[in-house]
């Protein structure tokens, strides 16, 4: 049978019902979104997907609702909101849609469940508070500011609520799909990091075709001995170490101490390479103009790094 409406509630509106239907307007571009609370649309139909009212859940019913006593929960005890319960139910189908590999389809749909889905039902719920992002985050949340797109108190003109909905939901689409597409880039990209782990050898340099994102990486390869990577950058080449964690600033090996804050010919004098154009203060990231500049001034890293 073919999905002809979208029901939601009707009035103001959350995080969750917002990104439930940024998921199914994507697959059922075609069905009527329709906001409402009455009784003949809120009850199940094959032709229809119902979501966050409707005081039920039954994927086979296509009836998404996380209200009613007793509330669907995950696996672990942690309350669904209706996108968790859309998600679970249509994710993978969206992912597919967005032409995800499917090789890397699970993974992606268990990581963007986790990272993303999760906390928009914690918070929906009220098992979290968005002031536990910290109090100068808390009004930065993706659901707070999602909901700031609804109507002001006292804009009570008729069909407020529902063109605020719809100009929200690209704003909302724009996120989601920002999402996945990164943790799509992210599995080509450590395919790539792999191959170049594999042609780096026991060498200490990891040469890659572009900038992307590597340390996953390096780390799933278990890949210790490199300590630098190098890649072109534009029209220049740059020379990066490598942290240790996603939540420190500290790194396998720093660049030479004597680079830090020089620039052109005052870096060419001190590191005696030709091209080599700027390091930054703090050490972490050097540009040369050339690719032999920056092997060459990799390489010298390296031996600085290993006498230490």
């Amino acid at each position: 049978m073919t999905i002809t409406h979208l029901v939601t509630h009707s009035g103001g509106f959350h995080a969750d019902e917002l990104l439930s239907s940024v998921i199914l307007t994507r697959l059922f571009p075609d069905a009527q979104l329709m906001r409402s609370r009455d009784k003949t649309w809120i009850t199940p139909d094959e032709s229809r997907i119902i979501y966050d009212v409707g005081g039920q859940f039954d994927a086979d019913l296509q009836i998404f609702d996380h209200h009613q006593r007793p509330n669907p929960l995950r696996e672990d005890g942690q309350p669904y909101s209706s996108f968790g319960l859309i998600w679970a139910r249509y994710g993978r189908d969206y992912l597919h849609a967005m032409d995800v590999p499917a090789d890397d389809l699970d993974a992606i749909h268990g990581s963007f469940d986790r990272g993303f889905v999760l906390p928009i039902d914690l918070l929906d719920n009220g098992a979290v508070n968005a002031s536990e992002a910290g109090p100068l985050f808390a009004g930065l949340t993706l659901p707070v500011l999602l909901e700031s797109l609804k109507p002001v108190f006292d804009d009570r003109a008729e069909g407020a609520d529902d063109r605020a909905f719809l100009a929200a939901l690209p704003v909302a689409r724009a996120f989601v799909e920002a999402q996945i597409r990164r943790k799509a880039a992210k599995f080509r990209a450590e395919a790539m990091v792999m191959a170049a782990i594999e042609t780096a050898g026991a060498g200490r340099i990891l040469d890659l075709p572009m900038g992307m994102p590597f340390r996953a990486g390096v780390e799933a390869a278990g890949a210790d001995h490199l300590l630098f990577v190098i890649h072109p950058r534009g029209s220049d080449w740059a020379l990066t170490t490598i942290r240790t964690g996603d939540d420190t600033f500290d790194t396998r090996a720093d660049l030479p101490t004597a680079w830090a804050g020089l620039t052109d010919n005052a870096l060419e004098d001190v590191s005696g390479v030709k091209g080599a154009k700027f390091c930054h203060n703090g050490r972490f990231i050097a540009v040369a103009s050339t690719r032999d500049a920056i092997v060459q001034m990799a390489e010298l890293a390296v031996q600085e790094a290993v006498t230490q």
